[in-house]
């Protein structure tokens, strides 16, 4: 098992690595405080789940008409894209133009049938990561359910088979190995944000705790 009190001190450490005040400029691409590189990193705390595609679903439930749970050939009949966005990660790295291959989540969560009600989503994952975003954060046109990017299926490393990417939020609101999306009418801080992440996450604000506003 990880250390987990170590990969938490960590992983906080980097995003405050050289913090000062920075001025967020939406013209530029890469926001304050980040560095734009080209390899990927992998970060995550130490689990990286193996999970088969034959065994792989989504489930879509709480304040919904119609519970889902999507197998891997039900996801893959699902209209696909190809969305080119940028990708921030609170530890301070930027990677620009990643085009990734999925579903939109708005198609998926239009087929669920929100109530009225639900107002929040927190996105599970296979290793029992959560985290927590608004619901109309989800239904922005560059927000994608992704199986693959650079054109290759996501490895296990980078959250395969299947991962939540929402380009307007640092990197730790797009949850790996994606097994769930629960909507529900209160907000839910999820497994950073009750540990001083902020809530919102904007790249462009270096919303990265919740003292930063």
């Amino acid at each position: 098992m990880p250390d987990w009190k170590k990969l938490i001190e960590g992983k906080i450490a980097l995003a405050k690595r050289g913090a000062t005040p920075g001025k967020a400029n939406a013209n530029n691409r890469v926001p304050a405080g980040q560095t734009e590189v080209k390899n990927f990193p992998v970060l995550d705390m130490g689990i990286k789940p193996s999970i088969d595609k034959s065994e792989w679903s989504l489930r879509v439930y709480g304040l919904v008409g119609e519970e889902l749970n999507l197998d891997w050939a039900a996801f893959q009949a699902l209209p696909q894209i190809t969305n080119v966005s940028d990708f921030h990660c609170v530890t301070r790295w930027s990677q620009l133009d990643m085009d990734w291959q999925g579903v939109r989540a708005r198609d998926i969560l239009a087929l669920a049938m929100p109530l009225e009600t639900a107002k929040f989503v927190t996105l599970h994952s296979y290793d029992g990561y959560t985290t927590n975003i608004a619901l109309e954060a989800l239904l922005d046109d560059d927000v994608i359910i992704a199986h693959s990017v650079l054109g290759q299926p996501l490895t296990r490393e980078h959250g395969g088979p299947v991962r939540m990417i929402v380009p307007k939020r640092y990197a730790w609101k797009s949850a790996k190995w994606l097994q769930s999306i629960e909507l529900h009418a209160e907000d839910r801080p999820g497994f950073w944000e009750v540990r001083g992440y902020h809530n919102y996450a904007d790249p462009f604000l270096e919303q990265r705790f919740s003292d930063d506003e």
